[in-house]
């Protein structure tokens, strides 16, 4: 983050003033000595965006794919350089390409139509919520979004659970940036996504949801609305979407059967009010 020199037009008259504004620079993916993605993203919680991005595209099975990972800063921008075992290494080979990712682009690059809708992993049904668990929710992650209270200008993806809270909250300025660094932090805190709901404070994208069903949340949440793909993607894999999700209410447009009404929602814990983030 930055603090930018800025004029202000209000109310008639010229000021002057500052604003703190997000950074945002080039970031490499490299396997192997090879780059497979370049995105433009939010510098920070760096690891958890390699891991993430490997798990979300199916790079990686599990993290314990990763042999080792550095976090390499270069004069024009940073590499995440990852070393896979060879059999993985020589898979990446043959489907290696190199992406350019613009911010709030997850698809640019991608080299066939077939890739770019590529069916969605299939969510098993995991467990049941109550509507006032998405309110709680929703409820818990404003206080937590540090990055966006300071610069407006970033997207959050969070993942809550009844038991817990909210369990982790990543941001960049890139939405589906945001969700793979949420990703990689689950997948190193050995969290499964099975037990509570991903939360995006974004429009949903088809990507989102190729995203959210690789890390097997069988609900997510966002803020805006969705498009017609990305409703048709979770409905197939099985994934609750639930979108316009506001202070007053949401919108359930695929799998309702996981939200009900009851308390019986399974096995739960009254601390829905608990906020810790790591």
């Amino acid at each position: 983050m930055r603090i930018a020199d800025r004029l202000v037009w209000r109310d008639g008259a010229l000021s002057e003033g500052t604003r703190r504004v997000p950074e945002e620079t080039a970031v490499a993916l490299t396997y192997n000595g090879g780059t497979q993605a370049v995105m433009m993203a939010t510098p920070q919680d760096l690891a958890d965006f390699a891991i993430g991005f490997s798990l979300n595209e199916g790079v990686i099975k599990s993290r314990d794919d990763i042999i080792s990972l550095d976090v390499v800063e270069l004069d024009d921008g940073i590499e995440l350089r990852m070393w896979l075992p060879d059999a993985l290494a020589e898979r990446m080979a043959e489907r290696r390409r190199n992406i350019a990712g613009p911010t709030g682009c997850g698809l640019c690059g991608i080299d066939s139509i077939s890739e770019a809708v590529r069916p969605a992993a299939h969510v098993p049904d995991g467990r049941r919520f109550a509507p006032r668990d998405i309110m709680a929710a929703l409820a818990a992650i404003e206080p937590l979004q540090k990055l966006n209270h300071e610069t407006r200008a970033v997207h959050a993806a969070a993942f809550w659970t009844p038991a817990r809270g909210i369990v982790g909250l990543r941001e960049d300025v890139g939405r589906h940036n945001a969700l793979d660094k949420l990703a990689g932090h689950l997948a190193q805190a050995r969290c499964a996504a099975n037990e509570g709901i991903v939360i995006l404070t974004s429009r949903v994208s088809v990507e989102l949801v190729q995203k959210a069903a690789a890390m097997g949340a069988p609900v997510m949440v966002a803020v805006s609305a969705p498009t017609a793909l990305a409703i048709r993607m979770a409905e197939a894999a099985g994934i609750t979407l639930i979108a316009v999700a506001r202070n007053d209410g949401f919108e359930i447009f695929t799998h309702p059967e996981r939200i009900v009404a009851s308390a019986d929602t399974g096995a739960r814990s009254t601390q829905t009010d608990n906020t810790h983030v790591a």
